[in-house]
């Protein structure tokens, strides 16, 4: 059987129609894998699922709306670039209608049931591209997050969610929630997967790209804020978390506390004030042209939310807008040195019936802890942190996310990798293409007194490193002491070290704030047992320190 008759056979056994709104016919996916894999590529073999408000040509976009749905002649950029490097697109997924939801329940396609627990949600609005990675339907899918619909089911499914900076990824072939806070997203069960998707997925660069002195790694010991109050969770889920903290702490994480309360003020804002207007401007006219709305399958929960949200003001909106910076500066001086804030991603998994008894109340709750992160310009990582033992004896996914900076996306990718043990060094997806790498021996390296100096400046550790067998080492007079390697074909031997990457930009620094004796150029690296051997720029030191420098017998400083 081939890969994608197992995935085919595997959709038919799990007897799912809620999760897909279009499904590919098996014999044209089964050609493109083919394709795909004799092509290569860093996605090659891989398969994708799109969530139905992202366009995919010559497949309806519903937005779970069917009397919405329109056929696009072109992919959006997003779906072209994973494409493009390899992905086979599957079919198009369900969502909460309109992208309007955190709960995955809002479709006139089907309440898209939990992947573990079916009687309850799944989490929305990115309800059946999580659910499709969770049972295996695809190994990536794309999801979009306006106020957590990137993070909610990735963490009720017990998978990862990456939700990027606004503005980083291209939108464009996606129909808007709020335009000016919506972002493309990534699940995947694995980091490392996710972490390679985002990497081809960012060619479709959109209005905020990042920057050449953008950090994409984590300090050393970095700093990560946690609330010092949970609303929302129960003491079970409150347990889980403090599990969390202590596993961060094991994987050398500072913990620090603050108060959250200008957070989740803001995150009350993205529905219950003015800034929902968007959500009107997006697809208001559309509901108001519709003669019936049972017929064009619009949903009535999400159809009062939107039409309700007409309602305001441009004046409210600029009010809203003050107001939610006003939030922000406060919330910002709560962070202060922190390198990324933990959060629970969901505070609670409500059964479906609860949802239909409560649409509004239950929705609101679940997000607590991710409305805000847009409204305040962060970038998040979703990922799972074990589980929950419910009161009725089941049990819970349970999932923290990562939240840094604008911009700071490969931070996140840093600090996940150490949360999770992660012993993946390949470059986060927010790494520049022109990041150069650089070879440390001594103090430079992790644990070392000098590692401050690359950590400072956005490097990141990218493994070790041996020498080919022409080095030496010698200890300078120097404070703190530090070696110098010296290139001595004759005598040498292979000395043992490590590679960080960082930006030309923070080269360029870091080179100028050089003390003597030490500078830079090109070190031969060994390869492995077999292979050429590779030169990258890396320490030396200058000829009379070298010579009056004691010879050393070891790699280690």
């Amino acid at each position: 059987m081939s890969r994608i008759d197992d995935v085919y056979a595997r959709i038919a056994e799990a007897d799912r129609p809620e999760v897909f709104i279009a499904l590919r016919p098996h014999a044209d996916v089964a050609a493109e894998y083919e394709r795909s894999v004799a092509a290569g590529g860093p996605l090659a073999g891989v398969i994708l699922a799109v969530k139905d408000n992202v366009d995919v040509a010559g497949i309806p976009t519903t937005a779970a709306c069917p009397g919405y749905a329109f056929t696009p002649e072109a992919d959006a950029p997003v779906v072209a670039a994973l494409t493009e490097a390899g992905a086979v697109v599957i079919g198009k997924t369900n969502l909460d209608q309109f992208a309007t939801g955190l709960v995955g329940t809002r479709s006139p396609y089907g309440a898209v049931r939990n992947s573990l627990r079916p009687d309850r949600i799944s989490g929305g609005s990115s309800s059946g591209s999580a659910v499709a990675v969770a049972l295996g339907f695809a190994d990536i899918a794309i999801g979009t997050d306006t106020a957590g619909s990137g993070r909610v089911p990735a963490a009720l499914q017990g998978i990862v969610g990456i939700k990027p900076t606004v503005g980083v990824i291209s939108t464009d072939g996606v129909v808007p929630a709020c335009a000016s806070y919506d972002a493309v997203t990534i699940f995947a069960a694995e980091l490392s997967l996710a972490n390679r998707a985002m990497a081809a997925m960012a060619a479709a660069e959109g209005p905020r790209p990042f920057g050449a002195s953008t950090p994409y790694a984590a300090p050393e010991r970095p700093v990560v804020a946690v609330p010092a109050e949970l609303p929302g969770l129960d003491e079970r889920w409150r347990a889980a978390f403090a599990e969390a903290i202590l596993r961060a702490e094991a994987a050398g994480l500072i913990i620090k506390t603050i108060d959250l309360s200008p957070f989740l003020a803001a995150a009350r804002l993205l529905y219950d004030d003015a800034l929902v207007a968007e959500r009107h401007d997006a697809v208001g006219d559309y509901l108001a042209s519709v003669a019936d709305p049972h017929a064009a399958g619009v949903d009535p929960t999400v159809a009062g939310i939107i039409t309700a949200a007409g309602r305001f003001s441009a004046v409210d909106l600029l009010r809203a807008r003050r107001r939610m910076t006003e939030l922000r500066a406060e919330a910002m001086a709560q962070w202060g040195d922190a390198t990324a804030l933990m959060v629970p991603t969901a505070p609670m998994h409500p059964t479906i019936a609860e949802v239909e008894a409560d649409p509004l109340g239950v929705n609101s709750r679940m997000g607590i802890y991710t409305n805000f992160c847009n409204l305040f310009d962060l970038s998040g990582i979703a990922v799972p942190s074990g589980t929950v033992d419910e009161n009725d004896g089941s049990q819970a996914q349970f999932g923290i996310s990562f939240l840094g900076l604008g911009h700071a996306d490969g931070v996140l990718v840093d600090v996940a990798r150490r949360y999770l043990g992660d012993p993946d060094t390949t470059a986060s997806w927010a790494e520049p293409a022109d990041a150069v790498e650089l070879a440390v021996f001594g103090a430079h390296m992790r644990g070392g007194p000098l590692t401050h100096e690359l950590s400072e400046r956005g490097a990141r550790w990218a493994g070790e490193i041996t020498t080919t067998a022409s080095y030496r080492l010698v200890a300078l007079d120097t404070t703190p002491p530090k070696p110098g390697l010296i290139r001595d074909p004759a005598a040498g031997r292979t000395i043992r070290g490590e590679v960080w990457t960082m930006s030309p930009a923070a080269l360029g620094e870091f080179l100028a704030a050089l003390p003597e004796p030490m500078m830079l150029g090109k070190v031969e690296v060994a390869a492995g047992a077999t292979g050429p051997s590779r030169w990258i720029v890396g320490f030396g030191c200058a000829a009379d320190a070298a010579e009056a420098g004691t010879e050393l017998d070891r790699d280690r400083w």
